[in-house]
């Protein structure tokens, strides 16, 4: 049974049967075919033919244009195919495909009325092995030769930069509002730590506010990457990796957040 206060929207390219009797409302995305257990995203107001560059916001696109109600009082949150959102006491125990349904979040926390959003528990990009920063991370080795043994000089940025293309990041800061370029530039050149995979949980008039400024900013960010030029995994999807990075920046500006722990789970176990 789905909670009346908490709408959580998995999104997969993948129809997975251990998904479909949770509590999740499930999103196709991507050129696979759905049964009607799926919400699919390439109807109404959709950038549906955008996904190979932006992944799973395709979705969440679709939901902001067709579906978002502002005058929703419930909590609606965002999750996907790999990576769910746990109950707190569940943090620490054994998490598969076959229980994962035990552990899934039914309804909001007992503390999330002092919150206006949820994002995921953090994960770390420091330390960084020497032997991967001479490889992938010359570029800023060479303008800083202290990233090598700092910990702290391997932050987000170069995180960026050594896997999603060198300078990409800082070229489109222009494009953000002008109160963010420099405080999202702050965040990325001194935090090692960053909240992943574009999943966040919220109201709907935060979730409104939030989508504004994201799809203004990537859709201005086009303009800087040729399709043509998005050809592997690093920078494919770029637009994603960007969204992953300014989620954990703008839901701690704007918002009163908490964070909340998630899982993996391998589907294919």
């Amino acid at each position: 049974m789905k909670s009346e206060n908490l709408e959580l929207y998995c999104v997969t390219n993948h129809e997975e049967t251990y998904l479909e009797n949770t509590n999740l409302y499930l999103g196709g995305v991507g050129k696979k075919s759905f049964s009607n257990k799926y919400l699919l995203c390439d109807n109404g107001d959709n950038i549906f033919y955008k996904e190979e560059y932006y992944s799973e916001l395709t979705f969440h696109y679709w939901y902001w244009k067709n579906k978002l109600d502002i005058k929703n009082k419930n909590w609606i949150g965002f999750c996907q195919r790999r990576r769910h959102w746990i109950l707190r006491d569940s943090r620490n125990k054994n998490i598969t495909k076959n229980n994962l349904s035990e552990h899934l979040i039914q309804f909001p926390e007992s503390d999330w009325g002092n919150f206006e959003s949820i994002i995921c528990e953090p994960i770390s990009v420091s330390p960084v092995k020497k032997i991967k920063i001479l490889k992938r991370g010359w570029r800023s080795l060479i303008k800083d030769p202290r990233i090598l043994f700092f910990k702290k000089k391997q932050n987000l940025l170069l995180h960026f930069d050594m896997h999603h293309g060198y300078g990409n990041l800082k070229k489109t800061i222009k494009y953000l509002k002008k109160k963010d370029q420099e405080d999202f530039l702050n965040f990325m050149s001194t935090s090692t730590k960053f909240n992943p995979h574009i999943m966040y949980i919220a109201k709907s008039n935060t979730l409104n506010n939030w989508f504004i400024d994201l799809f203004s900013w990537l859709n201005k960010c086009e303009n800087l990457f040729g399709k043509n030029n998005l050809k592997n995994y690093d920078t494919k999807r770029i637009f994603a990796f960007l969204a992953e990075r300014y989620a954990s920046f703008w839901f701690k500006k704007y918002t009163n957040f908490k964070e909340h722990p998630w899982v993996f789970i391998d589907p294919n176990i």
